[in-house]
């Protein structure tokens, strides 16, 4: 710790942190457009500078680092004279008419300079640009009649999506935003994931959806959970009228510091499915809307008779996008009280059912995503998170250029063949001897960091090269790449879990083991799961793989989930089947009972990501009075039933051992 002094005010601040961060930190705010907390410091806009005690001059306080001694002034005339001659040139540089701006109103970071530093105009003549607006993107705009060149969208770009889309093009005064090589946004290699947006200080990006909807200032803004995949990122809410204006990344998240893939950000805001919005019964062959008493009630009496039965009574099937609270019921409700032989999730453990088993034997080996941020290499294999579990694609990419090396492992062509280092294309089936193949290497060139004894090594390297095609160069190359790095980290994902071979899953934490990726800040396994709750479903032991055989009835609580024609096809078969949804669908059309609930934004519940945090969804909008809470659907059930829920999921969660730590 170092001790400074900012304004005749003595305070303590981490040594190597910036001025800028230790006067935020002491609750003195000093004006800036480029700089942001997630961004390397880039001193281009100037607004943010300071005077320090023995320099000469004034100095950027966002890439200025603290000292012991300092003594720093913000706010002096000079200071303040020289703030106002920046905005006044960044204002008459490009068309900045605030009256006109969608962003005019306290949104602005620009205006909201001008406006600290007391300024009600700007003394020179504007720029008259006059270029084009690129409108060819679905999701937002891009106007640079209103950009700063503060370049904070480029450098989001690369530093947070590791996408390198945005650039800079021309020079000095013309210089201007660009994506690629200056082709449409629309036409670009943009992921619409929406950062540089979030980012942007101006008015130059633009969402399509919420712009013009109102200023923040007349917003509610609240923090929330994605419920888009299990990485589990934090996000805010942005609503208004009981309505989600946008969603934004939340910068304090703990997974994803700020970061949104497009499933997340925009997905939601452009859903396109009709909400049922009444109790159905199928009357005639027809579904028909009805009382909630009358809908609860027909299935009880039908469900009644169920209880009890084991195998020929009663199945009963959920969606992993649920909360805790409610996948809990539903495991305590069917599981425990009709004692079904037959209760399991959406999912069917493709992702969880084979690591669990190993967990059981060896308690939790998977580790944090934060070991992608200082992994200095990845072993990648059978996980596209380029394309699904997006930002943790993007914590791989984005340190790519930093030296990190990748080595993906997939026997299609993946989106992150691209970026690897080696990119290997094995025979399909062929992961376990591929694996067996790469321990073998590092034992016989004694590079493990952890004794592992393989008899006879160059048989085992010679049956792994015939049975997944992989040349001995390239596998040799692969395990010294893995053996020799400092902070190596294994993801897997579906393409092993699907094959749900527990000698596969152990032999990947016996490599990770030899290679010393395991039990350690700065490396790990970590294995991608799948929808919002996987890992609850897992540990509810809601893994099982489904199937109808003898059933008399089926109970689907599907949530807000979307439903595979696989699904439909199996449940379709039921004599009897209930559906609780938020949506129509082609499943809710085969139900002789749709029991409508609510959506991932109109209930509050917790989610366990796929690295085992435990985090609340705060409620953000209200449903229609006519549908109810998924729990609350499934308690009402309970008690008509007479089989009394505890309600205790935190207890079970922890029953069962997992893969994963929880916190």
């Amino acid at each position: 710790m170092v001790q400074l002094t900012i304004n005749g005010k003595q305070i303590e601040a981490a040594e190597g942190i910036t001025v800028l961060a230790a006067a935020k930190q002491a609750g003195i705010e000093i004006p800036t457009l480029c700089a942001h907390k997630e961004l390397t410091p880039f001193g281009g806009c100037r607004l943010c500078i300071v005077e320090v005690q023995g320099f000469r001059v004034p100095i950027a306080s966002c890439t200025l680092p603290v000292s012991n001694g300092m003594v720093i002034n913000t706010e002096t005339e000079a200071l303040k004279k020289s703030r106002k001659f920046i905005l006044s040139m960044l204002f008459s540089e490009r068309n900045h008419f605030c009256p006109f701006c969608q962003v005019s109103g306290g949104d602005c970071d620009l205006q909201n300079a001008a406006y600290h530093e007391e300024m009600t105009h700007w003394p020179m003549q504007p720029g008259w640009n006059g270029y084009p607006v690129d409108s060819s993107h679905p999701y937002f705009i891009l106007d640079n009649n209103r950009c700063i060149l503060c370049r904070r969208c480029v450098r989001a770009c690369g530093e947070l999506a590791g996408n390198f889309t945005l650039t800079m093009a021309e020079r000095g005064a013309a210089t201007l935003v660009v994506a690629d090589t200056n082709v449409p946004l629309g036409e670009s290699t943009c992921i619409k994931c929406g950062t540089c947006v979030q980012v942007c200080p101006t008015g130059a990006l633009i969402d399509r959806t919420s712009a013009y909807q109102g200023h923040d200032e007349s917003m509610t803004e609240i923090k929330s959970v994605c419920a888009g995949c299990s990485v589990g990122c934090g996000i805010k809410l942005i609503v208004r009228n009981n309505r989600i204006v946008r969603i934004e990344g939340d910068w304090d998240g703990a997974v994803n510091r700020g970061v949104l893939c497009e499933h997340g950000r925009y997905d939601p805001m452009n859903e396109a499915r009709q909400r049922i919005n009444s109790p159905l019964m199928k009357k005639d062959g027809k579904l028909t809307p009805v009382s909630w008493d009358e809908a609860l009630g027909a299935v009880a009496d039908r469900l009644k008779p169920l209880a009890g039965k084991e195998h020929d009574g009663l199945a009963a099937i959920a969606s992993t996008r649920l909360p805790v609270e409610a996948m809990a019921m539903f495991k305590e409700l069917f599981a425990d009280g009709f004692k079904s032989a037959m209760v399991t999730s959406v999912e069917e453990g493709m992702t969880t059912a084979a690591i669990n088993q190993v967990a059981e034997k060896n308690g939790a080996f998977e580790g944090k995503l934060d070991v992608l941020r200082n992994a200095d290499m990845v072993l990648c294999i059978g996980a596209n998170v380029a394309k699904s579990h997006m930002v943790a694609g993007f914590m791989i990419k984005r340190a790519l250029p930093k030296g990190m090396r990748l080595v993906n492992v997939d026997p299609e062509e993946s989106e992150l063949d691209q970026f690897a280092d080696v990119s290997l294309k094995p025979a399909m089936g062929s992961d376990l001897a591929l694996i067996e193949g790469m321990q073998a290497v590092i034992v016989k060139e004694e590079l493990g960091r952890t004794p592992l004894t393989i008899p006879d090594v160059d048989k085992v390297i010679a049956a792994s090269v015939k049975a997944s095609g992989v040349s001995v160069e390239t596998l040799t190359k692969t395990a010294r790449m893995l053996a020799n790095a400092v902070s190596p980290v294994i993801l897997f994902g579906k393409g092993i879990t699907a094959q749900r071979d527990e000698k596969l899953v152990e032999a990947i934490l016996n490599l990770a083991k030899l290679v010393g990726a395991v039990d350690s800040e700065r490396a790990g396994l970590i294995s991608v799961k799948g929808e919002a709750n996987s890992v609850a479903a897992a540990q509810f032991r809601l893994d099982q793989q489904f199937a109808l055989n003898g059933q008399q009835a089926v109970y689907a609580a599907i949530g807000d989930d979307y439903v595979s024609k696989r699904l439909v096809e199996r449940l379709a078969k039921a004599p009897y089947l209930v559906v609780q949804a938020a949506y129509e669908s082609t499943l809710t059309e085969k139900a002789d009972v749709v029991l409508p609930v609510t959506i991932w934004s109109e209930q509050t519940g917790h989610y366990v990501n796929m690295d085992g945090r435990v985090q609340k969804a705060e409620k953000a909008v209200d449903a229609a009075e006519s549908i109810r809470e998924n729990s609350a659907v499934l308690a009402e059930i309970a008690m008509r039933m007479n089989m009394p829920i505890k309600q205790d999921w935190q207890k079970v969660l922890h029953e069962r051992k997992s893969s994963v730590a929880f916190n």
